[in-house]
């Protein structure tokens, strides 16, 4: 598992990247990844084209990530997903919560 940030040319947007599997194991370095952003961030984009696998801890994880964001006003993108990923989002009514594509 790893998890790397990046952001967008303008500054506003922060890309999560995860690579792996997505679990209790990146909690900290997920939380670490938002938190210490600066105030220009307004826009999450979480990537999971290297993602393979997720579990209920990061289903929660997300959802904090959705709250720190302002939660039904912030703006939290998750791209990329894989067929099992984005079957795991879709059963947990995810696609509610945030813009999956």
């Amino acid at each position: 598992m790893a998890i790397h940030t990046r952001r967008s040319e303008d500054g506003r947007t922060l890309i999560i990247s995860i690579d792996g599997r997505f679990d209790f194991s990146s909690h900290q370095s997920f939380r670490d990844a938002y938190e210490h952003g600066d105030q220009e961030v307004s826009d999450y984009v979480i990537d999971m084209s290297e993602t393979t696998y997720l579990d209920s801890s990061a289903l929660g994880m997300l959802l904090l990530l959705r709250d720190y964001a302002g939660g039904d006003a912030g703006r939290v993108r998750i791209e990329n997903c894989n067929n099992d990923v984005r079957r795991i989002l879709s059963i947990s009514n995810f696609e509610q919560l945030f813009s999956i594509k």
